[in-house]
């Protein structure tokens, strides 16, 4: 394609997706170093990406609520901003309506989105160049990263490296700092992070099993544990929290997700479900275990010895469905053992203990 001085990303999808957008947002700034690169994304997320050095601006895009006056009004603004700006490359990472409708809106003379069969008549209008079913590269490339990897790939844009990198600012650092020092723990003290919730109830383990795996990180290693979250998910962490006699802290709901991946950046392991945290912990070098459900996880990461994934391997896994038959009830989590994932959290641990003492 030809050169481009002001590029604009859209990926209005959920954390994850935002974490493992990262690797496309270098490619096109490898491919084009001398242009502002931005990246829009759904508010409140962009603090996850405004320490990127490859990016020039995060765009957040609000939901609006209110009157459909107030909402005209504001939509109108944001359009506006949108023109101004002079994007002449915008390219759609997803086949969302309103990241098409946005990347119209930008005026912006190449507008590069994803076709989909399932489309109404409009959309592919609202694009200068429609991608038919761009392919999947095979590994090394990061299976996550590649999902939108290959839309930026099918228009000659790529990176040597796929793997998911975040960036986070001091201010970030100093607000983790202050929440462990509020702990009694330092930067250099040794904990695990964990996130026992999902955005999807069929993805989670039980909560009275992630208590058992708490204490016995205790009992055997002396590790603490912090409990993360959204403000949502402070019950839950509250819930398991009870009963582990001080060496278990509440902090969800205490940070910004610039915040909470500083935080998750000193802990020792990242513990966690199918959610966007395990993708935070890989993307700022945090050894991670995760346990998954009916979701396909060869789809979304990469394991070794200190990136591990937990699964029942009942036959019918990963069903990719929201429950047994669509129950928000996951058999192959509610059968999955503490031993077995505790037995796992021992080897990453042991891994991590030999590495000290060998350095």
């Amino acid at each position: 394609m030809p050169g481009f001085s002001n590029i604009l990303l859209i990926q209005l999808g959920d954390i994850g997706d935002i974490v493992l957008t990262t690797p496309t947002i270098r490619a096109v700034k490898e491919t084009y170093h001398e242009a502002r690169v931005s990246v829009m994304v759904r508010q409140p997320f962009g603090s996850l990406l405004v320490a990127d050095p490859n990016l020039h601006e995060v765009v957040e895009a609000a939901k609006v609520r209110g009157t459909l006056l107030h909402t005209l009004r504001e939509y109108l603004r944001f359009a506006r901003r949108l023109r101004r700006a002079r994007y002449d490359l915008v390219i759609d990472l997803r086949t969302g309506d309103r990241g098409a409708i946005l990347s119209f809106l930008t005026g912006a003379q190449v507008r590069v989105g994803l076709h989909e069969d399932n489309k109404p008549f409009w959309y592919k209008h609202l694009f200068t160049k429609l991608l038919f079913d761009p392919p999947y590269a095979e590994l090394p490339v990061h299976p996550g990263a590649g999902q939108s990897l290959r839309i930026v790939r099918a228009i000659g844009i790529d990176t040597q490296v796929s793997v998911p990198k975040l960036y986070f600012a001091p201010k970030d650092r100093d607000h983790a700092v202050k929440l462990l020092s509020e702990c009694g723990l330092t930067p250099t003290s040794r904990w695990v992070t964990i996130n026992p919730c999902s955005r999807w109830k069929y993805k989670e383990w039980g909560y009275e099993k992630w208590g058992e795996v708490v204490d016995r990180i205790w009992q055997n290693h002396r590790l603490p544990a912090l409990l993360i979250g959204s403000p949502e998910e402070t019950s839950v962490a509250e819930e398991i929290a009870a009963g582990r006699n001080g060496h278990t802290f509440n902090l969800a709901g205490k940070t910004t997700l610039g915040e909470l991946s500083a935080l998750i950046n000193m802990s020792t392991v990242h513990l966690g479900v199918d959610s966007a945290a395990p993708h935070i912990a890989a993307s700022v070098g945090t050894p991670t275990l995760t346990i998954f459900g009916p979701g396909n996880w060869k789809s979304w990461t990469v394991t070794d010895q200190l990136h591990r994934v937990v699964t029942s391997k009942l036959p019918c896994q990963p069903c990719n469905r929201k429950g047994c038959d669509d129950s928000e009830k996951s058999r192959c989590l509610d059968e999955l053992s503490v031993d077995k994932v505790y037995s796992e959290i021992d080897a990453i641990l042991l891994v991590l203990n030999h590495a000290q003492h060998v350095n």
